[in-house]
């Protein structure tokens, strides 16, 4: 009979698989009235954030699981983000955070705050689709780039090395620098790891590519399209559209125009990544989920 200590010598990986990711949907549809649209779409999201999260560390060597500390498993499970190497005992420790970096991410969560109960508020009858767009980026201020940031500093000062989900989005000089080191780099550690790695080798890089932003897209359709009943395939579309820029931009024809680096690379890739937005947080999705779950936030 093999021991723990047999497979962990081996190196075995505990591999959960697709099991509990159906299980937990199917679950989901039929256990949990989709009612109101704005929480079913909450339940969808946290749910496949943890089924994600179970998988992620099912990929852990058993060496690995066997050698950290319960704390730390648990301190994992409590972070957004999917991967586990910061939470490992030993390795690269960060600097305790500045002064200045606890400032910078109570202001973006402040901000946040502002423009959904400050600007939202006030727009939400007269303007609603416009309100909701502000209260959309108010929310994800306040979470991705507040709130976040803020337990990634608290992570920092208890010694575990994690970085920020979102490392200066409107930094990007590129399309592939912005999907793949600095915008929700937690998805992109998992998208990485669970659908480009296995994928490079029977497709090659493009076809990996390509893929991967495919899966993206349907997921943000289950999340986005599924509660709000309507725009299917929109979102699935935006996220094509970014595999098809990324691979665009590594053409020789985009060498020669720069625009992957430089001025020219940053507004080609604002063009792409913003201006298809609405593709992504389609009509649909603005009326029946984003709107009133603003409603319900501001207590109209």
């Amino acid at each position: 009979m093999t021991t723990a200590r047999d497979r962990l010598e081996a190196g075995h990986k505990l591999s959960f698989g697709l099991a509990p990711v159906l299980l937990l949907m199917v679950g989901i549809t039929t256990l949990i009235p989709r009612q109101p649209a704005w929480a079913f779409m909450w339940l969808l999201a946290i749910a496949f954030w943890a089924v994600c999260k179970l998988w992620m560390l099912g990929e852990q060597p058993v060496s690995v699981i066997f050698n950290a500390r319960s704390g730390r498993i648990l301190g994992w499970f409590l972070w957004p983000g999917m991967n586990f190497t910061p939470f490992r005992i030993g390795g690269k420790r960060f600097p305790r955070p500045s002064a200045g970096a606890w400032m910078f991410a109570a202001v973006k969560t402040l901000i946040g705050a502002l423009l959904v109960w400050g600007v939202t508020d006030r727009w939400i009858h007269t303007h609603p689709m416009l309100a909701g767009w502000c209260g959309g980026i108010g929310v994800i201020l306040m979470l991705h780039f507040g709130s976040f940031h803020l337990l990634a500093l608290a992570w920092q000062s208890a010694g575990v090395p994690v970085r920020p989900l979102m490392l200066n989005p409107l930094g990007a000089t590129s399309i592939g620098e912005f999907w793949g080191k600095r915008w929700n780099t937690g998805f992109h550690d998992l998208a990485h790891r669970l659908v480009f790695a296995p994928l490079k080798c029977r497709l090659g890089v493009a076809g990996a590519t390509l893929a991967t932003f495919a899966v993206s897209g349907v997921i943000h359709d289950l999340v986005i399209s599924w509660p709000a009943g309507g725009g299917y395939g929109l979102p699935t579309g935006y996220f094509l559209c970014q595999g098809a820029g990324v691979l665009f931009e590594r053409s020789n024809l985009a060498t020669r125009l720069g625009l992957r680096r430089g001025a020219r690379g940053w507004l080609f890739t604002m063009l792409i990544t913003a201006a298809p937005a609405f593709w992504l947080f389609h009509p649909t999705f603005m009326r029946e989920v984003l709107i009133p779950f603003l409603r319900v936030l501001t207590n109209h």
